[in-house]
């Protein structure tokens, strides 16, 4: 596409000089240009290896508009950071799991001092942990339901009905609807005097077309160690263990 470029206006105290030369303009990429502004202007795109404009949507997965070499180098850039994090915590796991050897739910056979010496431990903090969950579970949910509403500012009519509403619909969603809702929360209350941390995710499953709440242990959610907590931390990962059949639905 070839340009014709104008003389100079003369203006005083200014030489004019001779302008009848021709701009050559070259387009790699013509379908990048468009005339698609109301006044019959052009929008050009400078980065022609880019996808067009509108293919990709909100909830697009962008991994798949993405360069291969980018995906190699960012998935080993994570990798690599979900190690670090994972090292980082590794004398607590150690010492998780040994706790958990002391709850005596696993039958060991020993051969010191001397072969079928008994292995039975005390069972003082399972019994520490039973009892925690169970006075807990009471508490943080009741038989009408755990969910109770409180009004911020001035208390009306309307605000009493809308709060009232709102409490019920919570409540039989999470008794009725998200069967798995309490037994998750007792599993929760189990895990969480043992490994200090417990996590609860709560995400719209599309498999079941509802909301879904899981209790995820803590040895599932890496983090690195010096963290302080989940909303400033650098980075979270979730280490989800899903059948082939699951991800294929998902």
């Amino acid at each position: 596409m070839a340009i014709e470029r104008r003389p100079a206006t003369p203006v005083d105290g200014l030489i004019e000089q001779d302008t009848d030369e021709e701009l050559s303009i070259s387009i790699e990429n013509p379908d990048s240009v468009a005339i698609a502004t109301d006044d019959g202007g052009m929008i050009i795109d400078f980065d022609p290896d880019s996808m067009p404009i509108g293919d990709e949507g909100f909830n697009s997965n962008l991994a798949e508009f993405m360069d291969e070499d980018k995906l190699q180098t960012l998935g080993n850039d994570l990798i690599s950071a979900f190690n670090g994090d994972k090292e980082s915590r590794s004398e607590w796991e150690e010492t998780y799991t040994k706790g958990l050897d002391q709850l005596g739910l696993k039958i060991e056979e020993r051969t010191t001092p001397w072969a079928g010496a008994c292995g039975v431990f005390h069972p003082m903090l399972s019994e520490a942990v039973i009892r925690f969950q169970s006075q807990a579970i009471t508490e943080i949910f009741p038989a009408q339901g755990p969910v109770r509403t409180k009004i911020v500012g001035k208390i009306t009519s309307d605000k009493e009905k809308q709060s009232q509403r709102v409490q019920d619909y919570l409540n039989y969603l999470l008794t009725h609807e998200m069967s798995e809702y309490r037994t998750e929360t007792e599993k929760m209350l189990f895990s969480l005097p043992l490994a200090g941390s417990a996590f609860r995710k709560v995400y719209f499953d599309p498999s079941l077309d509802r909301p879904s709440s899981i209790f995820v242990p803590a040895e599932d959610v890496v983090v690195n160690y010096g963290a302080s907590d989940l909303e400033t931390c650098q980075r979270a990962t979730h280490v989800m263990r899903k059948s082939s059949n699951e991800v294929r639905k998902m």
